[in-house]
């Protein structure tokens, strides 16, 4: 006859795992934070446009909902949409083309302090005649001391 203590300690006893039903984050928050970092480091560079020094002024900003159009006036004179540049004769076919036709579109004007007035307004009569009635200048608010 077996013994039973024989019986007992011939089988292999295997440890019952259990599945691990966690969700290792690690690998996600490490992705998480390369991607932080390169949209910190890319964004500023993405709001640059063509550099003009504005004039300052005391004027409320504007109210409104919808992302105005830029159209940027450098020193030399030379007319940007956005940061690609165009003569004044296209000027007004390029904004009803970005516009969509939609002449209630914003438009925003920036301008050199040192440009001459006069080209400023070429600008605006060209936005204006090609049937744009929400034009605005833009400025820089004054520098506070103190």
């Amino acid at each position: 006859m077996a013994s039973p203590v024989r019986a007992r300690t011939g089988r292999k006893r295997r440890k019952a795992r259990r599945q691990m039903a966690e969700i290792n984050v690690t690998p996600f928050v490490d992705v998480m934070l390369v991607l932080l970092i390169v949209f910190m480091i890319t964004a500023p560079l993405l709001t640059a446009g063509v550099q003009v020094d504005l004039p300052q002024s005391r004027a409320a900003s504007l109210p409104g909902q919808d992302e105005p159009l830029s159209v940027t006036i450098a020193a030399d004179g030379t007319i940007y949409v956005g940061e690609s540049s165009v003569e004044l004769e296209q000027l007004s076919p390029r904004l009803l083309a970005i516009t969509e036709e939609n002449r209630e579109a914003r438009i925003f004007i920036r301008g050199d302090r040192a440009l001459n007035y006069g080209r400023i307004m070429e600008v605006i009569g060209t936005v204006n005649a090609a049937g744009f009635g929400r034009v605005a200048l833009v400025s820089q608010p004054p520098a506070r001391d103190g």
